[in-house]
């Protein structure tokens, strides 16, 4: 047993999780190619690899950076409808900049903005849960001490 409390964070897990999907499906496109082209280390010049390499790349680039500040909002703020909103979001965002890599440039333009502001509103928001938290200040006032000598 870890102790009497466990966090779960409901969020973070389920939009992890769902990352890792996505992760999976990008690494196959990128084998499916792979295969197909007879290309098995690097991109071999073929257009296509390079661009679903990038995609995948550029996923991984970012994930881990949305997942951390994810996890760490939702452990200062609790579980809310924004939160899950912002964590779907991102992952539209990634399979439509994936999509955007293989010809469908819109998906990539949106998948990208989709992309920075979400980081940009999770980086401020724990920004926000650091400095903008009223701080409580507890004194204690100590009416006398007591010198006790060692035995």
């Amino acid at each position: 047993m870890w102790g009497t409390h466990m966090i779960i964070l409901p969020i973070s897990l389920t939009i992890a999780a769902g990352a890792a999907l996505l992760n999976l499906w990008l690494s196959m496109r990128v084998g499916r190619v792979r295969t197909k082209e007879k290309i098995f280390v690097g991109d071999g010049g073929n257009e296509l690899v390079t661009r679903r390499m990038r995609a995948h790349s550029n996923f991984v680039e970012n994930t881990a950076f949305v997942l951390i500040l994810l996890a760490l909002v939702e452990l200062g703020l609790g579980s809310s409808m924004w939160l899950w909103g912002v964590g779907a979001l991102y992952l539209v965002g990634r399979i439509l900049h994936a999509l955007g890599m293989d010809g469908m440039m819109w998906g990539r333009m949106v998948g990208t903005i989709i992309t920075m502001l979400t980081q940009l509103g999770l980086a401020l928001g724990a920004l926000a849960i650091v400095y903008l938290t009223p701080m409580s200040v507890t004194t204690t006032e100590i009416d006398e001490t007591t010198v006790v000598a060692p035995k």
